[in-house]
């Protein structure tokens, strides 16, 4: 994928970070701020950036410990609030006040941090798959494979192993697209081997939360109130319910729109014709009003 630059910043506790960044047009639109889901990383919006690089300005970042960046000295800073603090840094640093944020699954999740704590922040919002709620059997699935290392000799049979692993999730895929996805999840390694992207490590905070309550985050949805919003939920996701997702549209109110992406799970690759419609509206919005 052409089209984008690698740029670099400095995480509060001193790891080297890494983004991309897809140039945008000279109209002043604010930037999409494109945060991946847990075990993804930059590449993911690959398909969205094919799409919107040009017109508008995507910055696409590495989390700690996936792709480029830095992977963590603690693993017990792999949660939400130092990626939040994370992210913070960058927008500090390339001086953006004011963007559109698209959060997939954890991204969302930093999303609804942000509206929280920097409600000024968002010109719009995307909370791809995820809520205030999550259900256990889409926690279960995730738990299941997170931190579980993977090696392939060959990019096929990775698409092949992620084909039968997540059936389920995108059950129209052909080849092709579960080898986009493959090359998007892993690299390759230095003896040859096609590997997962992402320091294994990352699901110790995870295994260490266990299954109890976190923090109520419901009222966090009022926060969003008067923002562009879309809520992008798969009709086949373990993950956000369908009464949940509807509830989110009901306590964000007139600003939100929810959308419900035929034939695929947890989560939307946003490059769904569903999504690309959704995506479309929520932009023309920001634009417009």
């Amino acid at each position: 994928m052409s089209g984008y630059s690698d740029g670099y910043w400095w995480s509060p506790d001193g790891l080297r970070l890494h983004y991309r960044d897809y140039a945008g047009g000279e109209d002043g639109r604010p930037p999409l701020l494109c945060l991946p889901g847990l075990t993804r990383n930059a590449r993911d919006f690959e398909p969205l950036a094919g799409r919107l690089a040009g017109e508008w300005r995507l910055i696409c970042p590495d989390m700690r410990g996936r792709a480029e960046s830095a992977y963590a000295k603690d693993a017990m800073t792999y949660v939400p609030l130092t990626y939040f603090q994370d992210i913070g840094r960058l927008l500090a640093d390339l001086a953006i006040p004011r963007f559109v944020a698209i959060g997939t699954s954890l991204g969302g999740v930093i999303t609804m941090l942000m509206a929280a704590t920097h409600r000024e922040w968002l010109a719009g919002a995307l909370l791809n798959d995820v809520g205030p709620v999550l259900d256990e059997g889409g926690l279960v699935r995730i738990r299941s494979y997170v931190g579980v290392g993977q090696s392939h000799p060959t990019w096929v049979h990775a698409a092949r192993a992620l084909a039968e692993a997540n059936a389920d999730v995108y059950p129209g895929y052909d080849l092709e697209q579960w080898l986009a996805m493959a090359k998007r999840l892993y690299r390759l390694n230095s003896g040859g081997r096609v590997v997962l992207d992402y320091d294994m490590k990352i699901a110790e905070p995870i295994r260490a939360m266990g299954s109890e309550a976190g923090v109520d985050m419901w009222p966090v949805m009022q926060a969003f109130a008067g923002i562009p919003t879309l809520l992008l939920r798969g009709d086949r996701s373990d993950l956000l319910s369908e009464a949940t997702a509807q509830r989110m549209a009901r306590e964000i109110g007139e600003s939100a729109e929810l959308a419900v992406v035929p034939g695929v799970g947890h989560a939307p690759a946003l490059d769904e014709p569903a999504s690309a419609a959704a995506i479309d509206r929520l932009l023309a919005r920001v634009l417009h009003g």
